[in-house]
């Protein structure tokens, strides 16, 4: 094992696969010159060249209709939205093109390819640079999303990622790009679909993704303080999500607390709560319960900010209300 920041995990993740793969190849606003607007791609422009790590212009519409053209053509390109707010202006070949190809071609064209960037809110960015999207394109079929929440995980999805026949989502956070984490020696792989039980537990089950780890992993030394041992899930995606791994935990625990970062209406943390209650019913011992961001758009204010994000005291006094329930 050794010690990397996140973004040198995805750096390293898209260099093994170009090396492995001349379909592979970056595309972007400021990925090449500048070695990447947060340095995720720093140095793979002199290591590829101009052909494969390609500086585009400030028209995400316009390079991502060029990259599902490609995908649909043979080559695998990575696509990278300075934040994933941008890829608004791009959604419409995201989803009426990448997403659909296969199926509308009833199997002739596939858009084996990802986008990638950073999702949700990186402090005071104000309330159109800090939306999180995972609900948006998980609803999407065609379209597989990842949220990884370490720099292991990056790396092993997003080599996943770049060899999926599918049109793949990564979503990253700028806050985490210098967060350090240990990865394995050699290549390896972590499938898409695959959720992780970062630690077991009895008491409570919490389910999350992405930066929200690090909330729920801090809310859990307080809860481990309080007598409370929860068994906490890293979804790592939300398309496929791992529903049999939930399940399991919820009929061990008999009680769930979801952590999202999105807003609440028509969120993954819904979609779980749904599932749940679907198939875990007579197991639970207390509603389900959701932390999510305040349905508002972001302020700029940083105590503002602090209010509208999910935090441990959230996190704490959701977990307690469930385990005094029953």
């Amino acid at each position: 094992m050794r010690t990397v920041q996140f973004r040198e995990a995805l750096r390293e993740a898209m260099q093994e696969e170009m090396r492995l793969d001349e379909r592979v190849f970056l595309m972007g606003e400021e990925v090449a010159e500048y070695n990447g607007a947060y340095k995720v791609s720093q140095g793979m422009l002199d290591e590829f060249g101009p052909r494969r790590v390609i500086d585009t212009p400030i028209a995400e519409l316009g390079f991502t209709g060029i990259a599902v053209g490609a995908a649909m053509n043979g080559l695998r390109p990575i696509v990278e939205f300075m934040t994933f707010n941008f890829s608004l202006v791009a959604i419409d070949q995201v989803i009426n093109s990448a997403a659909k190809m296969n199926s509308m071609s009833g199997g002739h064209f596939t858009c084996p390819m990802v986008f990638r960037g950073p999702t949700g809110s990186a402090g005071q960015l104000g309330a159109q640079h800090s939306q999180n999207f995972e609900n948006w394109y998980a609803n999407t079929p065609g379209l597989k999303v990842v949220v990884p929440s370490n720099p292991k995980d990056a790396k092993g999805l997003l080599k996943a990622s770049i060899r999926d026949n599918d049109p793949v989502i990564f979503m990253e956070s700028e806050q985490m790009y210098g967060f350090k984490g240990e990865i394995p020696d050699g290549e390896y792989i972590i499938p898409i679909g695959l959720a992780d039980v970062v630690k077991p537990g009895t008491d409570v089950t919490i389910v999350s993704f992405g930066k929200m780890m690090r909330v729920v992993e801090e809310a859990d030394a307080v809860l481990m303080e309080k007598g409370i041992n929860a068994e906490i899930i890293d979804l790592r995606t939300v398309r496929p999500i791992d529903y049999d791994t939930v399940i399991r935990s919820v009929q061990k625990t008999n009680r769930l607390v979801v952590v999202e970062e999105a807003w609440p209406l028509a969120s993954i943390s819904s979609e779980i709560a749904f599932m749940v209650q679907n198939r875990a019913f007579d197991y639970l011992d207390a509603p389900v319960l959701r932390v999510t961001s305040r349905d508002v758009p972001l302020p700029y204010a940083p105590t503002l900010v602090e209010a509208y994000l999910p935090n441990v005291q959230r996190i704490v006094e959701a977990v307690e209300s469930v385990s005094y329930v029953g």
